[in-house]
């Protein structure tokens, strides 16, 4: 249980701090010298956990065990990144454009969820999504 509630809090503080830093970085600034200062504090920051994480596999051996969605993971965080600093750059309220993007995410995952993991999707859930449309077009007016 406690792993349940605490990913859910580390994903919404971590996506305040996101959205916060994203919103705050420097108009000026090329975004790809801001994604790599980015990158590359990401990158000593899993090294440090890397080394306090301990699992029954040695780091080489986990590394033989991934796949082609690392990849593909970084490519699409890079998108990801840029498509906020870009959106914030471009006159996004904080307090929108987070929330009309994650929507958007959110309803284009439905189908997804639903097709390719099996996933249920009950009139509960029709009924939040039709909320999240009709949310999506009145926060747009």
């Amino acid at each position: 249980m406690f792993m349940y509630v605490f990913s859910i809090v580390l994903i919404v503080s971590s996506n305040i701090l996101y959205n916060i830093c994203q919103k705050l970085t420097p108009q000026r600034v090329n975004p790809f010298s801001a994604l790599l200062i980015t990158y590359l504090t990401a990158s000593l920051f899993t090294i440090i956990v890397l080394v306090f994480y301990k699992t029954d596999k040695g780091f080489f051996q986990t590394l033989q065990e991934l796949n082609w969605t690392s990849i593909v993971l970084g490519i699409s965080i890079v998108g990801l990144e840029f498509g906020y600093l870009m959106a914030y750059r471009a006159g996004w309220n904080i307090s929108i454009g987070s929330l009309v993007a994650n929507i958007a995410l959110a309803l284009m995952l439905i189908p997804i969820g639903i097709l390719f993991f099996k996933e249920g999707f009950g009139v509960n859930k029709i009924l939040g999504a039709a909320f999240c449309i009709i949310g999506l077009i009145l926060i747009n007016k």
